[in-house]
């Protein structure tokens, strides 16, 4: 039986990414975000919502452009940092030891321990009440190359040790099921 319960989100797992921005070495920072997805196939469209009052809210807003860093288990504390800190008060880049990477088409930087790094250009900024939402175009995908079979055709998900949010807490991805369009043969 199902029991009536508060308004929440129950749309788990969600992914845990770090969202790069900035246009120089000055006001490049990294937040930890949740609230994100793909919202069009094509053109290729995404989007994260940010709270307004967080750092990089200012910065992504100002230059119109982010990056999606998609994380593994490697980066699970890195990322939590990240989401805990403020980019005002900190050099988040240097104090995770993490490296910054140059973007074919956009000025934030990748970083360069994420298994995929996603270069978006905002198109649309929504307020949403407690966030707003920045829209996107994916104008360029990177992806670490050991994460790619042979044929260059499948990124391996269970490989890259991808992670989830759901209820507060981070977990890795689990074991293959199937896969789109397995039900029709």
């Amino acid at each position: 039986m199902k029991k009536s319960w508060t308004i929440k989100n129950m749309l788990y797992p969600l992914p845990a990414v770090m969202v790069s921005c900035g246009a120089n070495d000055n006001e490049h920072n990294i937040i930890t975000v949740s609230w994100t997805g793909i919202v069009c196939s094509v053109p290729l469209m995404c989007y994260i919502s940010v709270r307004k009052e967080r750092h990089s809210h200012a910065i992504i807003k100002k230059n119109g452009e982010f990056v999606i860093n998609l994380t593994s288990e490697d980066l699970v504390y890195a990322m939590d940092w990240c989401g805990v800190k403020s980019g005002k008060n900190v050099d988040k880049f240097k104090e995770m030891g993490l490296h910054k990477e140059k973007a074919q088409k956009v000025q934030a930087p990748l970083i360069a321990e994420a298994p995929v790094s996603i270069e978006c250009k905002v198109v649309e900024i929504k307020e949403l009440g407690s966030h707003d939402m920045f829209l996107a175009e994916v104008v360029a995908i990177n992806v670490d190359d050991k994460y790619i079979d042979n044929d260059g055709t499948k990124f391996d998900l269970v490989k890259a040790n991808l992670i989830h949010y759901s209820g507060g807490s981070y977990f890795s991805q689990g074991e293959f099921l199937g896969k789109f369009g397995y039900t029709s043969k």
